[in-house]
């Protein structure tokens, strides 16, 4: 797989990249970036990546590699989080140019063992059972990567991280989310940004006839539920589901958290690179489909 994706992978970098440029840097970022992706495509830790010998197999290649005291140093540093980002923009558009009217707002556990000695790892609910370690936060839209993620510890509330990320879109359309975002200023945060959060109704007792303060949007949420086209509009959500196993379902992807991926940043970094990968072997498929 991993000869495949690495050509699409290198040039993209590449290419974004001729927009970046650091003073005093003997090591541009772009080639940081890439090695980091050469480990994570092959799930191996940063310093294999900084060896010359593990680079054979292919051509696309830095003509010089970094130490693994400067991936350390530099990888997870704010400016080369803007040539990450950057990259992962470029992906998305490629993608399609706009976001599909729907998004889905969803999270994945990443656990980690609990005998670790991370000091940014927490306990916290984890798809039905109890664990310690991370979570990625996603809105997906239907393109290559998400409209936009987070990491956090796993006991951070995933309502007060929603609203976190509801601050970072731009369009607007349906948000459509489980049960465990029903909540009254969700709903307000959602509107403000253009959305339409709908979440299905609560079980027990009346939903939106309580005494306390009802959020327009939640009330309008619970009537979409009981009609046809809400209905209709709810089963879309299969797809956060499929986001995540495709995710996942390949060599290279997004698997749980191997030992060397500890802290938080190697974490969102780690993560970070994993969805780049994921995005190349989209955009390859669908290249193959329309073929």
């Amino acid at each position: 797989m991993e000869r495949e994706l690495w050509p699409l992978l290198y040039r993209t970098v590449r290419e974004v990249a001729r927009d970046f440029s650091q003073k005093y840097k003997q090591i541009p970022a772009w080639v940081l970036v890439v090695t980091m992706l050469w480990a994570a495509i092959h799930d191996r830790p940063v310093s294999w990546g900084c060896r010359p010998a593990n680079w054979s197999t292919t051509r696309f290649r830095p003509w010089r590699l970094p130490s693994p005291a400067t991936m350390s140093r530099r990888v997870d540093s704010i400016a080369t989080g803007w040539l990450w980002r950057a990259v992962e923009q470029r992906l998305c558009e490629q993608s399609a140019t706009q976001p599909a009217l729907a998004a889905l707002l969803d999270g994945k556990s990443l656990l980690v063992g609990g005998a670790t000695k991370d000091p940014d790892a927490r306990y916290g609910r984890a798809a039905g059972t109890w664990g310690k370690g991370y979570k990625l936060h996603t809105v997906w839209s239907m393109r290559a990567v998400p409209e936009t993620w987070k990491i956090t510890p796993l006991n951070q509330s995933e309502k007060t991280v929603a609203a976190a990320l509801f601050r970072q879109l731009s369009y607007g359309g349906y948000m459509l989310a489980d049960g465990s975002y029903d909540s009254n200023a969700l709903f307000d945060q959602a509107w403000k940004r253009g959305y339409q959060l709908v979440v299905p109704p609560p079980t027990k007792g009346t939903p939106g006839a309580g005494h306390h303060y009802q959020s327009p949007q939640r009330l309008r949420s619970i009537a979409l539920m009981s009609s046809a086209f809400g209905e209709r509009l709810y089963k879309q959500r299969i797809a956060i589901e499929e986001a995540y196993g495709n995710a996942t379902s390949f060599g290279g992807g997004l698997a749980p958290l191997p030992a060397w991926v500890r802290g938080l940043e190697r974490v969102r970094t780690w993560v970070w690179a994993k969805l780049l990968i994921n995005a190349v072997r989209i955009l390859r498929n669908k290249d193959l489909r329309q073929d």
